[in-house]
């Protein structure tokens, strides 16, 4: 509530001195192109309405203004994914003189738009998103506000944006067809939150491998809650208690592997005799595993540093059409799945 204030002042300030936020803006971080009477204006708007910048990033901004502020908010920093995603941000941004402040939303709107609104009440110069699900109003708003926004991991359905992302689809065909190539015709699939536009492309590859080779889609072994560990375990208990349990499960990402791995040994079975498994997410525990683990591996640093270029070319050319990035999955093939 406090942050909705502040982020309310700043607009206030604005509309009291008659002027853009982006001039306010500019009087805030000392910008000497403002003329003075302007800069008088803003500066009794801001005495009136009692509002309060944020030093901290003002002296970031001030030392240097050709250096860039870079607002990053991810769904779950617990997900290795986005930790690879985070180093390649920040590894590209540091070496440009620029800062990244990260937002850690836990997949969760509300949270999401706080630190949204924090981060425009900083003015940062852009944004990296992996919004919180495909009609993500909030991101939409930066947009069309005519904030600089880069999507990753996921876009938007509503609009046409700037987004890098790992060739989901073809990654979940990809380890689907190797079980069924090893002779699994009841593959179960794990999937993340149903409203991520990243699941439902996972679904569609794992549908698509399926059809390719004229098996039946059993919609009662696609079972999805939420993209965490906890999902992984409770849906695993939900497949291995079916009459006809799965011979195979295909997991969505590494915490619902993590989920799926520790219900199945639990219960005594035996991976990949009586289930095999194969995860989308390689990470680097993949080879340490009791069988070690199949994985689709997601190149996240590369797709980190493809989407802060992104970023940058938007500041720079505001107008230039959106750029879709698919980066390519690889299968990582090891004995989880039967693979010898």
């Amino acid at each position: 509530m406090k942050t909705a204030k502040t982020v309310a002042s700043l607009k206030t300030v604005a509309s009291l001195a008659g002027v853009s936020i982006a001039t306010v803006s500019r009087v805030l971080n000392g910008d000497p192109v403002v003329k003075d009477e302007t800069r008088l204006a803003v500066q009794r708007a801001i005495k009136t309405s009692g509002y309060h910048p944020n030093r901290v990033a003002q002296r970031l901004r001030s030392t240097n203004r050709s250096k860039k502020l870079i607002g990053l908010l991810i769904p779950d920093i617990q997900n290795p994914f986005y930790v690879d995603v985070i180093r390649g941000i920040e590894e590209y941004a540091y070496a440009n003189g620029s800062a990244v402040v990260i937002g850690n939303f836990s997949q969760d709107p509300k949270r999401e738009k706080l630190y949204i609104d924090i981060l425009r009440s900083e003015s940062v110069d852009g944004f990296i998103v992996a919004p919180s699900h495909g009609k993500d109003e909030d991101v939409e708003e930066l947009i069309s506000d005519g904030h600089a926004v880069v999507c990753i991991d996921r876009g938007l359905s509503n609009l046409n944006v700037d987004v890098v992302k790992s060739d989901n689809e073809k990654g979940a065909f990809n380890a689907v067809e190797h079980l069924i190539k090893l002779g699994h015709k009841r593959i179960a699939h794990i999937t993340g939150d149903p409203a991520i536009p990243t699941t439902q492309e996972r679904i569609a590859g794992y549908i698509a491998a399926h059809k390719h080779y004229g098996l039946r889609v059993d919609q009662k072994i696609i079972k999805g809650k939420e993209s965490n560990f906890v999902s992984g375990v409770e849906i695993t208990k939900q497949l291995l208690a079916l009459p006809e349990r799965p011979t195979a499960i295909f997991t969505a990402n590494n915490l619902l592997t993590l989920g799926a791995l520790e219900t199945i040994l639990q219960q005594g079975l035996k991976i990949p005799e009586e289930v095999a498994i194969v995860g989308f997410d390689d990470v680097y525990w993949a080879t340490s595993l009791n069988p070690p683990l199949t994985a689709v591996r997601q190149h996240g640093f590369e797709i980190g540093q493809r989407a802060i270029e992104l970023l940058y070319q938007r500041i720079q050319q505001p107008d230039r059409l959106p750029a879709n990035v698919i980066v390519k999955t690889e299968l990582m093939i090891r004995r989880s799945c039967g693979f010898k």
